[in-house]
């Protein structure tokens, strides 16, 4: 798992791609990234299969701020990125949410 993170020299947005490789995804078949930046929405930010098996989908943050994600596989398996700049407890059960810095 990885985030990426471009910084245009001008603007206060960030460009954020979450990747995720081919061993960490079990051979699912539909993988969402939700969060509060899309209102935990399960269809808005779909990752995409790349040749080389790794999934991945890159939105378009505001910088300054703090961003509570994570996965759903299949629409029944959430998982957090190993990658994440920090963990957060949630709200629901007790699980933790994976950060993201921008």
């Amino acid at each position: 798992m990885a985030l990426y993170k471009a910084y245009p020299k001008k603007g206060t947005t960030c460009k954020v791609t979450f990747e995720l490789p081919e061993e960490a995804t079990g051979g699912v078949k539909k993988i969402a990234l939700v969060g509060d930046f899309n209102e935990w929405d399960k269809n808005a930010n779909i990752l995409t299969k790349n040749k080389s098996g790794r999934y991945s989908v890159s939105i378009t943050l505001q910088q300054g701020h703090e961003y509570q994600f994570r996965y759903l596989m299949d629409d029944s398996r959430w998982e957090n990125d190993w990658a994440a700049d920090k963990y957060l407890p949630s709200s629901f059960g007790n699980a933790d949410n994976s950060v993201v810095i921008v």
